[in-house]
């Protein structure tokens, strides 16, 4: 019994370390690399809540950069929304935020309700957060997942469904 216990273990962890290593294409525009420690920074919800990277740490994060103007987002979005918000709202393991890149927060409240989504929206100015993950003048619709620990284990770009499904067993992976 200990034997087979030991081999499942294995296997996940192998199965663990395949789903989480992925080389990011280069024309995704991504700074950060995948292992790489997220860079601390705040941002303020449209709630006025102030959230703080740092204060995360022991959750499984995701972070999706977003636009109103952006129509894929708006394509990808329900999809964050059914299939990863309403699944993992309630676990105190898990926390999401869309990330919106540089628009004022009125737009960004009438953008949450005309999608609609429920999880937390950040607001960005001048695209502070966003620039510390992208190249200058790269697109939103991306999302980027964090471990426990902080470091970056997955990031997308546009709105694919082989990638978003892969991103939502990597979210499921890392909560088990």
């Amino acid at each position: 019994m200990k034997y087979l216990a030991f081999v499942l273990l294995f296997l996940t962890v192998q199965v663990q370390e395949q789903t989480l290593v992925k080389e990011i294409p280069a024309d995704y525009g991504y700074i950060g690399k995948i292992g790489q420690q997220v860079p601390d920074f705040s941002m303020m919800t449209i709630d006025g809540k102030t959230v703080r990277m740092a204060d995360l740490k022991g959750k499984v994060v995701m972070l999706q950069f977003t636009a109103s103007w952006c129509s894929v987002c708006r394509k990808e979005m329900p999809h964050i929304e059914a299939d990863i918000w309403k699944k993992y709202k309630n676990n105190p393991n898990f926390a999401l935020f869309g990330i919106d890149l540089d628009e004022p927060k009125d737009i960004v409240e009438k953008f949450a309700k005309e999608i609609p989504v429920t999880y937390p929206l950040a607001l960005d100015p001048k695209g502070g957060i966003f620039y510390q993950f992208a190249e200058q003048k790269a697109g939103v619709t991306r999302n980027v997942i964090i471990d426990k620990t902080g470091k970056i284990v997955y990031m997308t770009r546009l709105y694919k469904d082989e990638e978003f499904q892969e991103m939502k067993k990597v979210i499921a992976d890392l909560l088990k």
